[in-house]
């Protein structure tokens, strides 16, 4: 899809939809021209969210949409990312081609930020994944034409950069298994790399993980037909860096819980264990675009975990890279595995100021925090605040959750230094995974999201939700690394 961002005082084009966005109680502002009918005018009130059609008797728009985004004085951001969702769906429902979305609303102070939430609205509700259907209807919005003020045209550029990262990543997600191997994500990850000159990437392959030493890493993948890499991007800004910042995600591209063999109901799902890995993706394609001045690493362990002849079984001992060696109590507890190694690769190798991880590590997420929110953990109180900052500025809310010693003594290991599972009456499952985690960080600032729950199965939100992939990361981590 093609999007134009116009300044308010340039004419409106011919268009098959104009959609102008109007407060509660206020008379909503038609471009000079255009004229519908005086009951419509009247019957829409600006409610949030509220949506009204109607043809136009008059001007360059053939229909005009009406929608509403409350009395919020300014409008919060999260109201007008839905609001404009909301517009390019309707677009798409009655088939219009081309659609202007009109902003004429007081944004004070917040125009950029606002023009971003809009413009991230628009992309993300305009994504859908029909590459592998024969007979798929083609979208019919082809053009969105938006209309705001310089301030909050910044903002709609940045917003679009965003959008079109957090799509990405939504596609990498949905993609069957068979198709998103753990080769297919190093390809995209240089598909990324090759949009800039500030964007290197290199696919670390067996042979020279094996080489520094990542058991825990490799022990994974000894199921699969399919060979693991360890993708590591480097970003670096034009001018010099403020800090540096180590990103890395979980990059399970199927997993059937190896010889501890997951349930068949909803197997399907865990094409969705590479999330943390396809946000890391996602960020570094929004990063083509946006040159923010920190310096940044991203880690993708991928891999599969299958059952296999060669694969982990339960009971086998691996050594990580940093010497550490794991009892491997439960092989579906892989994705630990993997990351314990990236983990360990980035304290030795990158040393960053800041180091974020995100997977779809643990179950028990879910039954904690449901499908609306990400766990934080990890051993840096204001790292973990800032987080959770830029969760409620995006939408990507996040929920500090405790990483105590109880939790630490609870993965140490009989025979090995650790055990990858704790105790059947310890519960806690979320914080002892991140306890285990945290053997690999040494002394860098580092927080580990948990995002089994946000990564998909999300509530209806206008730009995503239901049993597809939603992004979850990039809109968060993006902010946090402006911040």
């Amino acid at each position: 899809m093609k999007f134009t961002v116009k300044n308010p005082k340039q004419s409106l084009a011919k268009t098959d939809l104009l959609v102008v966005f109007g407060r509660e109680g206020v008379a909503p502002k038609l471009p000079a021209g255009v004229r519908v009918p005086e009951l419509a005018l009247k019957a829409f009130e600006g409610t949030e969210r509220e949506a009204r059609l109607t043809d136009a008797t008059a001007g360059p728009a053939a229909r005009v949409l009406f929608v509403g985004v409350g009395e919020g004085k300014p409008v919060a951001a999260e109201t007008l990312r839905r609001c404009g969702a909301l517009a390019a769906t309707k677009a798409e429902k009655v088939r219009a081609k081309s659609a202007t979305l009109w902003i004429d609303l007081p944004l004070g102070k917040k125009a950029a930020v606002l023009g971003q939430a809009l413009a991230e609205g628009a992309v993300m509700a305009s994504y859908r994944l029909t590459d592998f259907q024969r007979d798929a209807e083609p979208a019919h919005l082809k053009r969105i034409t938006l209309h705001g003020e310089p301030g909050f045209n910044a903002g709609i550029k940045r917003g679009l950069i965003i959008g079109e990262a957090n799509c990405l990543t939504r596609r990498l997600q949905d993609t069957p298994g068979n198709l998103m191997r753990p080769c297919d994500l190093a390809i995209e990850a240089k598909k990324i790399a090759s949009m800039s000159d500030r964007i290197a990437v290199r696919a670390i392959d067996e042979a020279a993980m094996k080489r520094l030493g990542m058991g825990s890493l490799l022990s994974v993948s000894r199921g699969s037909v399919e060979p693991a890499f360890l993708i590591h991007f480097v970003y670096k800004p034009k001018k010099t860096a403020r800090r540096k910042v180590c990103l890395v995600g979980k990059g399970l591209t199927f997993d059937a819980g190896g010889i501890s063999l997951k349930p068949s109901a909803k197997m399907a799902d865990m094409k969705y264990d590479m999330s943390g890995g396809a946000a890391v993706l996602g960020v570094f394609r929004a990063l083509v675009g946006l040159n923010p001045d920190v310096e940044v690493h991203g880690l993708v362990p991928t891999s599969e975990n299958l059952p296999d002849g060669k694969a982990n079984k339960p009971g086998d001992l691996v050594t990580a890279m940093n010497g550490l060696s794991i009892e491997i109590l439960n092989t579906d507890a892989e994705g630990r595995l993997i990351l314990a190694d990236a983990l360990a690769y980035a304290e030795k190798k990158i040393k960053p100021d800041a180091m974020i991880d995100l997977a779809t590590l643990t179950g028990a997420v879910v039954m904690a925090l449901g499908h609306e929110l990400s766990a934080a953990m990890g051993n840096d109180r204001s790292l973990i605040d800032a987080l959770v900052e830029s969760g409620e500025r995006t939408g990507e809310q996040v929920w500090p959750m405790p990483l105590l010693e109880c939790h630490k003594k609870e993965m140490k290991g009989t025979v090995g230094d650790l055990r990858n599972i704790s105790g059947p009456s310890a519960g806690a499952g979320s914080s002892t995974g991140g306890a285990f985690l945290s053997n690999f960080v040494g002394d860098i600032p580092w927080v580990h999201l948990d995002i089994a729950g946000s990564a998909w199965g999300a509530a209806e939100r206008d730009y995503q939700g239901g049993p597809w992939g939603t992004g979850v990361g990039v809109r968060l981590l993006l902010d946090y690394l402006e911040q």
